[in-house]
């Protein structure tokens, strides 16, 4: 029978003084990406999207447009999903860009809630349907 020889465990180095460890690492990259993405921060399960119809009270249909990937071919393929999104205060408008995070189910289709305004579209909305009239 071959013996070997045991290799000699290795310590890890010790930080010195003057540097800091890594959980202090891991709470000042906290830190600096709480106050980076304050205003920004998502919410669990949110999404982004645009606002396609303001026509009922308290209640907007915003659409989701994302990318996937076919099983198959690999080819990115352009899709959508139509949300029914609960809008309390009647704030935003047609052409808003707008994120939602999903809620309690409030009628049959709506289980969606806005959660803030990010873009203000609706003026350029406005103008765009004013120009398509006069022509």
């Amino acid at each position: 029978m071959a013996t070997t020889k045991a290799e000699p465990k290795k310590q890890a180095p010790k930080p010195s003084a003057g540097a800091p460890s890594k959980s202090q690492q891991a709470a000042s990259k906290a830190q600096a990406s709480a106050r980076e993405g304050s205003e920004q921060a998502k919410t669990k399960g949110s999404k982004t999207g645009i606002v396609d119809s303001d026509k009922r009270a308290k209640t907007r249909r915003v659409v989701v447009a994302f990318m996937s990937k076919h099983p198959k071919y690999g080819k990115y393929m352009r899709q959508r999903t139509i949300l029914h999104v609960h809008d309390e205060n009647n704030e935003s408008r047609t052409g808003d860009v707008v994120e939602v995070s999903p809620c309690r189910p409030m009628s049959k289709t709506k289980s969606w809630k806005l959660v803030r305004i990010v873009e203000r579209r609706s003026e350029a909305a406005a103008a765009l349907a004013s120009v398509k009239e006069i022509q």
